[in-house]
């Protein structure tokens, strides 16, 4: 699938107003978009295979997986991040795949880029991620960013915020529906 330039000058003003940039969009490719649906709507992820091709295939194959389905966004906090993808709902689960060795770029971290979350080792990437509310520079160059939401950035400011006293735990969470690739996605 070839993307029509032209279609994508013509929406660049809106999406700028979605939050990511023309440059951005045009640099990804249009079979790596991944559609997460929440109770409030659906979130359109632009996955970044540019930037870290072996963390786009190991969410694309757990998107297929339908691993995603049902899982918390268990630590939300307003101003920074909604964090999700552990099976447990406890910030310390993952996937039964392999680790992602660290594929750091110039990437910034700001409103609507989505960013592997893992431990204090850099190569502990596996199945969490986070989209980000704000600039969020501070993580530039220490944590791997796998894409950028193109729309629904609406849909992820509700997401349910978690307490400031317990860093963003939240409880009764909001919670993935469902997460397809948006070629399945029917």
């Amino acid at each position: 699938m070839r993307i029509d330039r032209r279609k994508l000058i013509a929406a660049a003003p809106a999406l700028a107003v979605a939050g990511t940039s023309f440059g951005a969009l045009a640099a990804g490719n249009p079979a790596d978009v991944v559609n997460l649906h929440t109770k409030d709507g659906k979130i359109v992820i632009q996955l970044r295979r540019d930037l870290a091709p072996k963390h786009v295939a190991q969410i694309e194959t757990l998107v297929k997986r339908k691993f995603y389905d049902g899982i918390v966004f268990h630590r939300v906090i307003d101003g920074f991040m909604a964090q999700t993808g552990d099976p447990t709902g406890t910030g310390m689960g993952k996937s039964d795949l392999p680790n992602i060795p660290a594929e750091f770029s110039k990437a910034h971290f700001e409103r609507g880029t989505v960013g592997m979350a893992r431990s204090q080792n850099p190569d502990s990437a596996n199945s969490q991620f986070f989209i980000c509310f704000g600039d969020a520079s501070f993580l530039n160059g220490q944590y791997t960013v796998v894409g950028e939401v193109v729309s629904g950035m609406d849909v992820v400011d509700k997401i349910k915020k978690g307490s400031k006293a317990d860093n963003g735990t939240v409880t009764a969470p909001d919670k993935i529906v469902k997460m397809r690739m948006a070629s399945d996605d029917k």
